[in-house]
Order: C-alpha cells, then structure tokens, then sequence
C-alpha cells in the first residue's frame, strides 16, 4: 500500500459489514459472509470470503462482545455465508500491494484474534466449532484450526489446504504450521505433505490425517454441526443467568482516552495510565479496553516511534482495591482480557521503558504494565519517594505467552526469589528495596534522574530498530517455548524474512504472480 490508512478498531454488530453474530442461546454462530467490494483501502476485491484487516477487525469485536455481553452463549459456531465457501484466507491481492510493516502487523493482529478464540475455548466456557461448508484455504483453514472442533462437509469437492508454500513462496501466516503440529498432532511428514499439496484434503482423509475431526455429508451437516455445538455447550459451566456486561464505543480524542493518554514526539510515544478514583467499579474493564485499542493503533500508525515511555498516575492503593479476586462473573473475564492485553504489549515490537516517579500507581495489574517493559526506572526521591506494591495476582494471573508470569520469567534461574517475593505481596516497597528484589533496574537520585532517562532513551534510539527487534523479542520470552511462542516467534521471524525476500515480493515474486498466470522465478539459493 502506497500509504497506510486510518484504521478504527473499534466497532460493533450493528456496524459489521462482512460477518453476522447470531444468538440463539446456549449457541451463537458467527457467519463469514465478506462484502466483496468492503476492502479496507482500494485496489483489490474480497472474493470467497477472503478478508483484510477490515474484516479480522470485526471477527475479534465479536469474540469479545460473546465473551462481555453474552454470557448465555456457550458454545460458538463459526461458519461461512457464502455458496460453497468457508473461508479463502488472507487476500493475495491485498498482501501483495500491501508495504512490508502493513503485512507484519496483519498477521500479528490474526493471530492475536485466533488466541483470543483459542482463550474463550479454555477460559470462558464457550467452545469454538469450525462448520467447514465449504472452500478453506490458507488463513481460512488456520481459522479453523483456531477452533476445539472442525466438522467438514463431505461434498466430494471440499478440502481443507494451506496452499502458501506451493502457491505463493510465503508461509501459512496465523499459526498454520504449529497448530498442525503442536495442537492437533499431526504426523510431521503428513503436515509436511499436506502444506505443499496446493489443492489440499478433503473427506476421509483428512479425518484420517487429523486434519479435521469428522465429516458429514451435506444431509446432515447442519444436523451434526449443532448436536456437537450442543455437547460442547452441555460441558460448560458458564453462568447462563449472568448479567450480561456491555461494551460500549470507545471515543477517544486523538490518543486520548478517559483513563489512557498517548503523546507522540519525535522518536517515542509516553503512554500514561491513570488510576482509578475510590470505588470507581468499572475502571479496570474500562482501562483493558481503552489500553487494548491504543496499542493497536499505536502498532498501526506510529511505525518510526520505537520507544514506547509507560507511565502511570494516580492512587496506588485504590489500583489494588480495584484488581478483582477470583473468577466470579465477570471478573474471571475482565482479568483474562487484561492478560490478552499485556500478551499484546509482550509482543509488539517496540522498546518498553518503564519510568517509576512520585504520584505513580504501579500495583497489582499495572504492575504487570512496568513488568513487561524492558527496563524499569524508578525515581528514588527522598522528599517524595515513590512506590511499587506486588499483588497475588502477579504470580500467575497474567501469564505471558510462554505460560510463566512476568516475574516468573524475570527470575527463571532462582525459582526460589518469587517465592519470596510473594510473601512481600501488599506492602509498599520504595526505589532502594525495589533495586536490592529486582524489581526495577535502575533506581537514579533525583540529581541523576533526568540525565540518565536522557541519556537512556537517546542511545536507545541511536540503535538499528531491527536489531532492537530481534533481541527485545528474545529476552522477553525467557523459559519454556509454547504453541504461541512458537507462533510469535519462529513463525512470525521466519514469516517477517520471507516477506522481504524476492522469491514472494519481488516483482517476479510468488505473491506478484500469483492469480497472473505467469509462473514465479525464484533465486534457487538457500541462506
């Protein structure tokens, strides 16, 4: 794209344009059926249901809204509106026009979106059915490896195909090829068959493959899509009778939002979260949401500012009171929206740095803000010091995506410190303690304290942003590799390469070519 477009991610059912949401509880359906000619910006049509950001944007509204203002749903059936077609995946003509940072953070946008219904399966009660009724292809098959069941039509023409490898010189960019291997178990030479078969797997076989989990022939294809949608929601203990908890439009001015502030100036932007006022009920939800939005349209349309300043203000003691215990309806869900939120901080590629001053609330779940920055500064004032308070949600309410916590992480070679720490949970802790627990990596004295954040965020940006990439990438996720480590980090690093490499965005690239009838040429050499 020759320039980036304004995007809002925040939208609605009653502004859907490519997708419907039908209830009809304990079930809920979301209907792919894309508007062709609904592309985000011009220059390419959304054929067989094929989707750009635009549509992705209104897949994850409508996952979160099942998840707030639904709690009658338990089971969620997702499926294609169109004649013969599921989903043809990411549009080809879009990814090809599209410049390279735009490609990067769409696929990390749908992945983050198939997390988000993967976490609804595992923590919300609602259980995600793929009803394949026709074509999946690419994205559009990963949509469905997304989902805890996939039920195929058994036409005698359907299949299920990851056809990048073959057909366009890319990978399968939302997860495709872990999910093959690490969620459903499938051989690793019939995945390595399956993703060079451009037309793909249809019928027994891909049951037989692991592909997916049953087939049905087009008789009784509805009839079987709904009995398994209703044992899935039989198993769920999702309190039905709940009161449903509404999102309501977000109405930023610029980045300015009631409890979040963005200002972008030369190479960084200062993010500041304030805390809430005393028995303020909805601020959490309401911070989560507003937070989750400015990280995107920051990641969006503020490439060149690669360091992000977190800051916080307000009451650190009404930050504690406000952080819910427990998973009683609806913190359990506001707590694991929080955590999607941070997990989409963990991963954006920008330099976190932490600044800890006088009138700074970071506690319990802000805490979690300054924990997953990559330095910490914490201003150690001796007329005012300030203050971080550990809450027993930090250990392990929000862990990051390798399943530890952030202090977990943060000691992984002395297991036996968070446990201390823990016990230090509630109290103040000031700048000089915070130094001698690890909490903060610098404490500076107010004599030093502007030089040094200086001298910090100038010799960050002095630096190569790609290397800051790739080693900020590397230290934040320390421990265990998980299927979405390895979504975020193998596939994402390798998909970022291929991207640049003229074998796929040449101009006698696969993504160039493909739909021309023109064969690609490909450099032969392998680096």
């Amino acid at each position: 794209m020759t320039g980036q477009p304004q995007v809002s991610f925040d939208t609605g059912p009653g502004r859907y344009r490519h997708l419907r949401l039908e209830i009809d509880a304990p079930l809920a359906r979301i209907v792919l059926a894309v508007d062709e000619a609904g592309g985000l910006v011009p220059g390419y049509d959304l054929k067989l249901n094929s989707y750009d950001l635009g549509v992705d944007i209104e897949l994850y509204d409508a996952v979160q809204r099942l998840r707030f203002e639904h709690p009658e749903v338990r089971a969620v059936v997702l499926t294609g509106g169109l004649d013969r077609v599921f989903c043809a995946g990411a549009n080809i003509r879009m990814l090809a026009q599209s410049s390279h940072a735009w490609k990067v953070n769409f696929c990390k946008f749908t992945n983050e979106t198939r997390n988000a219904i993967e976490d609804a399966t595992l923590h919300s009660g609602q259980t995600y059915l793929a009803a394949v009724n026709g074509t999946a292809a690419g994205g559009g098959y990963e949509l469905a490896l997304a989902c805890d069941r996939i039920i195929l039509v058994d036409d005698g023409s359907t299949a299920v195909s990851l056809p990048e490898v073959p057909l366009l010189g890319v990978l399968p960019g939302t997860g495709g090829l872990t999910r093959l291997t690490d969620k459903r178990g499938v051989r690793k030479d019939l995945a390595d068959v399956f993703a060079t078969r451009s037309e793909g797997v249809r019928g027994a076989t891909a049951v037989a493959w692991g592909l997916v989990d049953e087939v049905a022939p087009p008789s009784r294809f509805e009839e079987t899509v709904r009995r398994r949608a209703l044992e899935a929601a039989a198993r769920s203990a999702r309190p039905a009778d709940a009161a449903p908890v509404p999102l309501p439009p977000l109405d930023p001015d610029g980045y300015a939002y009631g409890t979040v502030t963005a200002e972008p100036e030369g190479d960084r932007v200062t993010i500041t979260v304030r805390g809430p006022e005393e028995g303020d009920d909805g601020w959490l939800l309401r911070m989560t949401r507003e937070l989750d939005d400015l990280i995107l349209r920051l990641r969006t349309h503020e490439p060149a500012r690669g360091t992000w300043v977190i800051r916080t203000e307000g009451d650190i003691d009404a930050v504690l009171a406000a952080e819910p215990a427990g998973d009683a309806w609806p913190y359990g869900e506001i707590r694991h929206y929080l955590k999607r939120t941070l997990k989409r901080l963990d991963v954006t590629s920008r330099s976190l740095i932490a600044l800890i001053e006088p009138g700074s609330c970071f506690a319990g779940p802000l805490l979690e803000l300054a924990l997953a920055c990559d330095r910490q500064y914490m201003l150690d004032d001796p007329d005012e010091p300030p203050a971080v308070r550990l809450s027993p949600a930090n250990f392990g309410a929000y862990p990051m995506a390798n399943g530890l916590s952030r202090l977990a992480s943060r000691f992984l070679a002395d297991p036996a410190k968070v446990a201390r720490l823990e016990k230090e949970a509630g109290r103040r802790i000031g700048p000089a303690e915070a130094l001698e627990l690890g909490l903060v990596t610098f404490a500076p004295d107010d004599l030093d304290w502007d030089d040094e954040v200086r001298l910090a965020l100038e010799e960050r940006a002095a630096l190569s942003p790609d290397a800051l990439t790739g080693m900020e990438a590397s230290h934040r996720f320390a421990g265990p590799e998980t299927m979405e480590t390895k979504i975020f980090g193998r596939l994402a690093a390798w998909q970022n390469w291929i991207f640049i490499r003229p074998n796929a965005s040449g101009p006698e690239g696969a993504l160039r070519r493909y739909g021309t009838g023109r064969r690609p040429v490909y450099d032969r050499e392998r680096t």
